[in-house]
Formats: structure tokens, sequence, C-alpha cells
């Protein structure tokens, strides 16, 4: 029997039926047959490809897998994504940064067919994934030629990784004032930039993990970060992520301050639940869930009254053409969408916390620009 029809026989069997008996009957065809290792890789690298014209990408995929699946799969199905990338088209900066990031290391060593029934595992996920909206960068020589990372945005990432990590608030406080103006200066350099260019830049979109537990309330910190930041967001609670549509140099400030700001909610949050245990009150997951609700609704309200008072006269109309822009790609993208309700914010205790670590939070006040 060729290799070939080894895979087809097994794929047949384990793809189109859900049933553990199926599975179990395709892996033990595969674990027969070593010479059918490179057939079921190239199947798997097909499937890969499959899942960029529906439109996932590669973070995307390892998301999904890693909710659904257990890490044996998550290294997997990144081989095959490292594997498949050579003879895939030019994706864009984004897109090569997510292969970067790639979780790296072999699967464990186990017997053959255990491999194989991991590896149909995951096919039969991939085959099921699907469509989403397309998220299509721009490959042209201008576009290459802005996008590595400029230095504004190195300053601030760095800026924003030591008032995460300093344990002295006011030192915090003054590492993230000044991330924020340089997030604030890179961003209207940017608009105006485009806006003088022949031909200006459209939006784009990208998408973030909002990952489990209390996800709801983490798409609210990032729905408020991204309104601040002159972009718009869309949470897909199924497959664990919000799509934020906006341009590119804003789209960079949204993932690093949100990243950010959760990191110092976390951090905030530990601090709360241990006082509390010191006072002899147990607290539970109504109490996180709280906690992270009030901390994304108090946060959203800082950083919209920032907002406000960002923008002189002069920019105005800069900043509206870029906001019909935006408008007009997140109505194409998702032309219906529905409101979700924060649900689970019922601890007192919990929102009281959350609102005074959302008051201490650094998120500065950004300069007017001029």
């Amino acid at each position: 029997m060729s290799t070939t029809s080894t895979v087809e026989r097994a794929l047949r069997a384990a793809l189109h039926d859900s049933a553990d008996a199926s599975l179990d009957t395709a892996a033990s065809l595969l674990a027969a047959d070593p010479d059918a290792d490179a057939e079921l890789a190239r199947r798997g690298e097909e499937f890969v490809a499959a899942a960029w014209r529906r439109g996932w990408q590669p973070a995307d995929v390892v998301r999904i897998v890693r909710r659904e699946l257990d890490d044996v799969h998550v290294r997997v199905v990144s081989a095959l994504i490292r594997g498949q990338a050579p003879h895939d088209r030019p994706r864009g900066p984004r897109w090569a940064a997510q292969l970067d990031e790639l979780p790296t290391g072999a699967p464990p060593r186990t017997d053959r067919f255990t491999h194989a029934t991991a590896v149909l595992e995951l096919y039969r996920l991939l085959l099921r994934l699907p469509a989403l909206e397309p998220l299509e960068e721009a490959t042209d020589e201008r576009t290459r030629g802005r996008r590595p990372e400029s230095r504004a945005l190195t300053r601030i990432r760095a800026l924003l990784a030591k008032a995460e990590a300093t344990g002295y608030p006011e030192e915090a406080e003054a590492l993230s004032a000044k991330a924020q103006e340089l997030m604030a200066r890179h961003s209207i350099d940017e608009a105006l930039l485009a806006a003088g260019a022949p031909s200006p830049d459209a939006p784009g979109a990208c998408r973030i993990g909002v990952e489990p537990p209390y996800e709801q309330a983490k798409a609210v910190l990032l729905d408020a970060v991204a309104d601040a930041n002159h972009c718009r967001a869309v949470w897909n609670e199924t497959f664990g992520f919000s799509t934020v549509v906006g341009f590119e140099a804003d789209l960079e400030v949204v993932e690093l301050l949100y990243t950010s700001l959760l990191v110092q909610a976390q951090t905030a949050m530990t601090t709360a639940e241990a006082a509390q245990r010191a006072g002899g009150r147990k607290r539970t997951k109504a109490f996180r869930q709280a906690f992270l609700a009030a901390y994304a609704h108090r946060v959203g309200t800082r950083l919209r009254a920032a907002a406000e008072t960002q923008v002189t006269d002069d920019l105005l109309p800069v900043l509206a053409s870029r906001e019909v822009a935006v408008t007009g790609r997140l109505d194409s993208m998702f032309p219906e969408t529905t409101t979700t309700r924060l649900r689970g914010a019922r601890d007192e205790a919990g929102w009281t916390e959350g609102e005074r670590a959302a008051d201490r939070a650094e998120v500065g006040n950004r300069p007017r620009l001029r």
C-alpha cells in the first residue's frame, strides 16, 4: 500500500466521523506505516493553508488549538505553520511577527499510535474552522519601508516594561506618563504624514487575544483602550479574541497599552486579595470578576477624559477623516454586531478595589497635541 493511500484511508476514517473508534482506526493505520509520516505532515500544511484562506492567522490558530486541545497539539500545529510558511505568499510584517512568536520545541516523544492520534485530533479541529473576516496587510515597498518598529515604539515598549516592573508607584507613574506622551506624539505624527501623502494609508485591523478567565471584563478594557486611541474593537467571545480596526500606528499603541494595563490590573488584584485575606475575608471568583469589571470601567472613563483634552481645533479635520475611514472599514467587516451586557460583577468589595486600582493605574495624562 502506498503512503498516499495510507494517509487517505486514515483521513477518511478520522476527519469525517467524530466517533472515537474511527479515530483509533485511523491512528492505527498511520502508526503501522512510518513511511506515511511525510505525507501526513504535507496534508497538515494543506489544512493550515486552507485556514489562511478562511481568514485565520497564525496567532489565531495557535490560540484556538490551545483553547480546545493540549500543549502537544500546539507544538504540532506550530511545526506545521513553520513548515508551510516558505510556500506561502508575502503576508506583511504583523504576520511575520506572529510566525516569529510561534511556540518552539518538538512535541514530547511518545509511541506512534499516541502521536498519530494527536495529529488527527488537530486535523479534525483545523478542518472545522469557520471563515473569519480577512485581515489583509499591505505588503508594498512603501509600507515595508515604514513598518519596522520605529524608535518611538521601541522607547514606548521599554518605558511600559519598566513601569510594570518597578515597585515604586511614583517611578511607574513617571515612566507611564512619558510612554503616553510618546504614544500621542507617534499617533498624530502618523496621521499628519498619511494626510499629506499622495496615497494615504487605509485603516487596517488586527486580532488581540482576550484570554480567560474573566474575558468579558478584559474585552471591555480592550474596547476602552481602542476607543481612546482612535480605533474600534469587536469581541468574538467564541474564539477568544477582539478584532481591532484602526490605522497601523494606533493599532500598535492599543496592543502595547492593553497589555500593560492587564499586567497592572493583575498585580493590583493580587495585592487587593492579599489585603482581603489579611482582614479575615475570603475572596472568590466573584471578587475577581467584579474587580476586573470595575477596573475596566474606571480606566475607560479615565482614558476618555484624557482623550477629550488632547486635540486642538486645527487637528480635528485630519482626525475626523480618519475616524470616518475607520468606521467604514469596521462596517464593511462587521455589518452586524450586537451589544453584550457585562455579567457577574456583583461583589461590592471587588468593585471598590477595582475602581481604586484603576485610579492608580498608570494611564498617564497625555499633553495636548499641537
